[in-house]
Order: C-alpha cells, then structure tokens, then sequence
C-alpha cells in the first residue's frame, strides 16, 4: 500500500515510528508536511499539491494534526478524502474532538461518564455556574489548551471566580469542570483501534501537580484496566467516530469518567510503558479496512 503521514516534523516518535512500522510490513510511507500542502479545489479532479507537484494516489493517510493547525489540517485531510483516500481518522471527527465543549455535549447524548461541567458567557452566571457543577474544587480549562496549558484548579469559590472572571476579561472561552479528587492527580489514558483498546497506561502527575500530562513531568505505568473502563473508552471513540485515539479516563467514586478524547495521540508514552507495538496496530488496521472511498462522509461533513 503507498500510505501518507500527515505530520509537521519527521523527527517526531510518533511519526518515525508509524514510517518505520509501515516500511517493515512492505508498505510505501511517505511524510508530507500538513502546511505545506495546497489544495486545488476545481470541478471533478480535486487534487492536493506539495513542493510544486500533484501528489500521487494514496490507499490511506494517517493525519497526526497539531492542536494549533486544527482548521488547516482538517481541511488537507478533507481534501484526501474527497479524492478517494482512505484517512484512519475522517476530517469531522478530528474537527469535532478538538472541540473540548462540542465533543463533551456529543458524549453527554450517550452512556458514557463524564465529569459535571459547565459553560457560560456573561460573569453573572458564574454563582450558579460554580454550584451547578458542585461547587469548588473546580477544574477550569481553555478550550483551545492542549497538554494541561490553560487548566487550572481553583480550591475556593472565590478562587474560581475570580479566575472565570479573568479569562472571561480576556474572551476565552472556558469550561467548569468538578474536580474528581479522588483520582489523585492520575488518569488512564487508553488507545483505542478499530474499535478495540489495544493498549493503556496510567500517568500519574509529579508530586503536587493535579495534571497527569507526561508532558508536565508524569510518569507512566502499565495498568490493567476493568471491564467498564474498557467499555468506557470504547464507547468514547465511537461516540466521536475515531478509528485510532487515546481516550483519558478518571477513576471516579461514581466509575470511570471521561475527561478528553485524543485524535492525535502520541505514541511514545504507551510503548514504552506497554512494551507494545502500537504503531504496527496501526497499519494491521488499514491492512483490513483501506479501501477506496470508503470514508464515511466524502469530504462533505
């Protein structure tokens, strides 16, 4: 199969990882720099363009878009599958689970746990807002952070609304969210393909810190997990309509509860910590499932 890998930078585990599994199945595996592609959009022959050339066909992509190119590389993506190409994770659903508010109101309509949040714009909500969700301890988030920047835990209702009042000044849009304590500033972060969770770790935050991030100096362990945290994280990915992501779940008194739904994942954290070779998962599952046209919403969503 001749397959693309949608990435800014070669040099990253996860994309040298992917190259390498695919390269060691028989596959043809090139990098392509998301930003560096062009479309051109014309009637019947949508093509995407890169370093002054129409790129081949491709049987799949493997987009491995950045929080900060989201709109850019959700388009690249679209445009791929407008012309056929098979893409492990569809344009809509990557847009859709990059949107913290939007992908927890598309969870919320199904059986899956999650944390009490809220959402405001007017600072005369914010009373209400705080009780609504329990009260303090709350954790508040920016919508466009990624890797625990923009979170904060606020101990005091006055804490929190003076901050909810501080990125309000500054128009960010927030959620509230209750602050599981009993999860011990550690989450499980599970690796969902095809349907299945092929791996998981738990991350447990550096001493002090509330955030699990590996990132932010967590440190990651092999767990087992339950059957509902299984069914949990399964559910999560398909609510989004994910064929790969890393979903991260708290271990709550009231079960397992879903905080993010990952379209990027990394890759190193889990391998190392499983041992496991994730990213050759990765192409067993476009081995099956690539095949021409196949992506749901052609583009179009």
């Amino acid at each position: 199969m001749k397959i693309a890998i949608l990435s800014r930078n070669k040099n990253l585990y996860s994309t040298r990882r992917l190259k390498e599994a695919g390269e060691a199945r028989g596959h043809q595996v090139d990098i392509i720099d998301t930003l560096h592609c062009y479309m051109d959009v014309t009637r019947s022959r949508p093509a995407v363009r890169y370093n002054g050339a129409q790129l081949p066909k491709y049987d799949a992509v493997i987009p491995r878009i950045g929080a900060s190119v989201t709109f850019y590389g959700a388009a690249v993506v679209r445009q791929f599958e407008m012309m056929g190409t098979f893409s492990i994770n569809e344009s809509v659903a990557i847009s859709r689970s990059r949107d913290k508010l939007r992908s927890l109101q598309i969870m919320s309509r199904t059986d899956i746990g999650l944390p009490r949040t809220g959402f405001a714009n007017k600072p005369d909500d914010i009373k209400d807002l705080l009780k609504n969700v329990g009260g303090a301890p709350v954790v508040i988030k920016l919508l466009e952070g990624t890797q625990g920047i923009g979170v904060v835990l606020a101990d005091t209702d006055k804490s929190a609304e003076a901050i909810i009042e501080a990125f309000m000044g500054l128009k960010a849009n927030i959620l509230v969210q209750e602050f599981i304590e009993e999860a011990g500033g550690a989450d499980i972060r599970c690796l969902v393909i095809g349907g299945k969770v092929v791996a998981a770790m738990k991350r447990q935050g550096a001493e002090g810190e509330f955030r699990s991030n590996l990132h932010r100096g967590g440190a990651a362990t092999l767990v087992r997990l339950t059957r509902s945290e299984r069914a949990t994280a399964v559910k999560a990915a398909k609510a989004m309509g994910l064929n790969m992501c890393g979903v991260d779940i708290l271990q709550s008194k009231n079960g397992p509860v879903v905080m993010e739904v990952n379209s990027s994942p990394g890759l190193e954290g889990i391998e190392v910590s499983t041992g496991k070779d994730v990213a050759a998962m990765v192409f067993e599952f476009l081995e099956v499932n690539a095949k021409p046209n196949k992506t749901k919403t052609k583009g179009t969503g």
